[in-house]
């Protein structure tokens, strides 16, 4: 049922790919479907393509679906690994393993199970590079953008990279959770300035969250509204005269509903949020549903393409006028969110 065999692993994606990719089985259909089953799916993914000795194993994967049992599948691997955490590797980015992902286990749960759209598509430039900024909530792993570089891939082909808080790169738990480098392969960039710079020099098309950490960490009573706009892509648009594309997402808000967030627990365990909601008790029976998030319906908003601004229309404070940009971007988002919530309520009167 899980076909591990390491003669069957392929250290090589693109050779891997070109034999045979991805199929999903009657489990995997299973695992889709089964919240707990969600890291299953990208770790045989990923062992499907790599090798990957200090990977989970078929017997650990069976108890991520009991209550509790993730926690004796993680003291058999450490054990089965000599009391030490998976070797971490040096990793690039592999836009054709990126591909493979996005086609074979991404497309399902973006098309059957969060239903995402592209909407205002006339907004959508045919051409790259840009960066596209949108809002962020949800307290959980970061579905919004996964699927919106997934719906951005299939409609225009793009070779898509994502600015991510540095937890999906070194916590514990992701060390644990995922395969060594998997962030990094997919596109991740490590959300500091040093990183963010070197991907937009590379002129692609980079999803960016302009509220950082602060949208996720706002909980459900302010999920609608928008946090402080960190300054960066503004001035990094500036430098490289590269347009922003702001899109709006709407039902990101219902991918880990009813949370707040408490702050103390959350810098005591090291997180980058700590959600609290009536969804807690079963994380805690089953921890791998940390990559899971609740069925939502994502509807992304494609607003019209802003143009770099050329440095003759900066004023003397460049730091004030790169301010009043980034609040004039939110205003506007803002705007676009409250008006499109009118119409569905105006939708369902």
């Amino acid at each position: 049922m899980i076909n591990q065999n390491p003669d069957n692993l392929v250290s090589n994606p693109i050779e891997r790919a070109s034999i045979e990719g991805y199929k999903f089985s009657w489990f995997d259909w299973f695992c889709l479907w089964y919240p707990p089953g969600w890291l299953i799916l990208f770790n045989r993914h990923w062992q499907h393509y790599h090798s990957d000795p200090d990977g989970w194993n078929w017997l650990e994967y069976i108890l991520f679906l009991i209550p509790g049992g993730f926690y004796l599948a993680l003291l058999i691997r450490w054990l089965r690994l000599g009391c030490r955490l998976p070797r971490q590797e040096n990793t690039e980015f592999d836009p054709t393993y990126q591909q493979a992902f996005r086609q074979e286990i991404i497309a399902p749960i973006v098309e059957y199970y969060f239903r995402g759209e592209l909407l205002q598509i006339e907004n959508l430039p045919s051409t790259e590079p840009m960066i596209v900024a949108m809002n962020h909530a949800g307290m959980c792993f970061p579905w919004d953008f996964v699927s919106l570089a997934y719906l951005l891939n299939k409609q225009r082909g793009w070779i898509i990279k994502t600015l991510a808080g540095v937890s999906l790169f070194d916590h514990a738990w992701m060390i644990w959770w995922l395969p060594p480098g998997w962030s990094k392969v997919l596109g991740g960039v490590r959300a500091e300035l040093d990183d963010f710079t070197a991907v937009v020099q590379e002129r692609r098309v980079i999803l960016y969250a302009p509220e950082g950490l602060r949208g996720p960490r706002k909980g459900w009573r302010k999920r609608y509204k928008l946090e402080k706009f960190d300054l960066s892509f503004i001035q990094l648009s500036q430098r490289f005269k590269i347009p922003i594309l702001p899109v709006v997402c709407i039902g990101n808000e219902g991918l880990h509903p009813w949370t707040i967030n408490l702050q103390k627990l959350q810098h005591l365990f090291n997180l980058p949020f700590l959600p609290i909601s009536p969804l807690i008790p079963i994380f805690i029976l089953f921890p791998s549903m940390g990559v899971w998030a609740m069925r939502s319906r994502l509807r992304y908003f494609i607003q019209p393409l802003k143009p770099a601004v050329s440095g003759e229309q900066q004023s003397e404070n460049k730091r004030s006028f790169v301010f009043q940009q980034a609040q004039r971007l939110r205003e506007k988002m803002q705007s676009q969110i409250n008006s499109l919530l009118n119409k569905n309520i105006e939708n369902k009167a």
